[in-house]
């Protein structure tokens, strides 16, 4: 996984690539109301650290900075002037992004503001297990059974995804995660990402490929995405909330009600943009996609935010 997303030639890194946008649909790219929605999660921010004279802004995975951009275009202008905003990828820098975007391989150290790594998780690599024992993967995709599961992988296993079946090994985004929170010195860390928490694993495992849009075997040759949903309420650290998208995004104001039915003869134009507006939040936050997502919620030195509870 780690060879197909990241090494020479990898998935995530080709240079010329499409970027993800060239493959599958997230929420960044549905719709501009989901950089409206981070970039007020980020006032919120601001305001519990004082409105300092710098306030960061870092985007772990950030594709080809298309958040990024949404949220500097949606912040108020004084707010704006004061992000310091970090795209945070394994990938040379996109051709015309903003110049304002610093382009960096990890996260800043000491962060002060808000670190939000949208579908990142689920691309850091991880091992598979089945009957106790790893699988092993040849590069065209076909499976074997290797050695038996111990040492940390085996007491992740009992705690997190415990029973006889497929499981995916979510240890490595637990550390990924651990240390992508260790940078934020003040703020906030949130991570969204497709989720399941312990009592309701999938049976069979969540490992897949994508290409063009569509759904492909997870073949480990570079030509597609390889990703396994992930174990958030392992990733989770003390008093962060764990919510779904909908739910998140209706505490940042991101809602699917159409507009009056009244506004089409006082203004046609606007009930048209509201019209627009509550079908793409009706995706953002649609049951059975995108509003199922999981979003986790870390604060560091900063009171909770008030849109979640504590996991």
């Amino acid at each position: 996984m780690e060879s197909a997303l990241y090494g020479p030639g990898g998935f995530y890194v080709r240079p010329g690539g499409a970027g993800p946008a060239g493959h599958f649909r997230t929420s960044v790219h549905a719709s501009p109301l989901y950089a409206g929605a981070v970039a007020r999660l980020l006032l919120w921010v601001d305001a519990e650290l004082g409105r300092p004279e710098e306030l960061d802004l870092v985007d772990v995975g950030a594709g080809r900075g298309e958040l990024l951009a949404g949220v500097l275009a949606a912040l108020p202008a004084e707010v704006a002037a004061r992000v310091r905003p970090y795209g945070v990828e394994r990938a040379g820098r996109p051709e015309g992004l903003d110049g304002r975007i610093r382009w960096v391989s990890a996260p800043p150290e000491r962060t002060r503001g808000l670190l939000f790594a949208n579908e990142w998780l689920d691309n850091v690599p991880l091992e598979i297990a089945e009957g106790g024992r790893y699988v092993l993967v040849a590069p065209d995709g076909s499976e074997s059974a290797g050695g038996p599961v111990d040492g940390a992988d085996l007491a992740w296993l009992e705690r997190w995804w415990p029973g006889p079946g497929r499981a995916e090994i979510g240890r490595p985004r637990d550390e990924a995660w651990a240390a992508a929170v260790a940078t934020v010195e003040r703020g906030l860390a949130v991570a969204v990402d497709y989720a399941h928490v312990r009592g309701a694993r999938p049976p069979y495992g969540t490992l897949t490929g994508f290409r063009a849009g569509r759904e492909v075997p997870p073949v480990p040759d570079g030509s597609c995405d390889v990703t396994a949903h992930v174990a958030l309420d392992a990733c989770a650290g003390r008093g962060a909330a764990l919510l779904t998208q909908r739910e998140a995004l209706s505490a940042l104001g991101v809602s699917g009600a159409r507009p009056p039915l009244a506004l089409a003869s006082a203004d046609p134009a606007a009930y048209v943009r509201g019209l627009a507006a509550a079908g793409e939040a009706a995706e953002l936050t649609a049951r059975g996609g995108l509003g199922d997502f999981g979003w986790l919620v870390q604060p560091v030195g900063v009171g909770p935010w008030p849109g979640g509870g504590g996991v």
